[in-house]
């Protein structure tokens, strides 16, 4: 399994950003081609040290990173993420990694 990670920071205006993310962009993500699992934060995003800075956290995974790899660069996934840019004004640090059960 291969994990795409996307760790947006706080935004300017929390409210705005949550209906965008919950009314636009969820869906952009879910038309991605060979999307297996679609799982974002509920609630405060927090650390062993306290807040974190970080305001939602959005794994999204595929079989491979080939298959990752693949659709990000499609039509689907190039659209979600030229999408960041209409909501995510804190910013977003991506992480992509192979997984594997420990």
């Amino acid at each position: 399994m291969a994990q795409l990670v996307v760790l947006y920071k706080t935004p300017h205006d929390k409210e705005a950003f949550d209906a965008y993310y919950a009314e636009t962009h969820i869906a952009l993500a879910r038309k991605i081609p060979g999307l297996r699992k679609y799982e974002i934060s509920r609630g405060d995003v927090g650390s062993p040290a306290g807040p974190s800075g970080v305001h939602l956290v959005a794994i999204l995974s595929f079989d491979s990173l080939a298959d990752l790899q693949s659709a990000r660069g499609s039509p689907e996934g190039q659209a979600a993420a030229g999408d960041l840019a209409n909501f995510a004004t804190g910013g977003a640090d991506i992480y992509i990694f192979d997984s594997k059960e420990a």
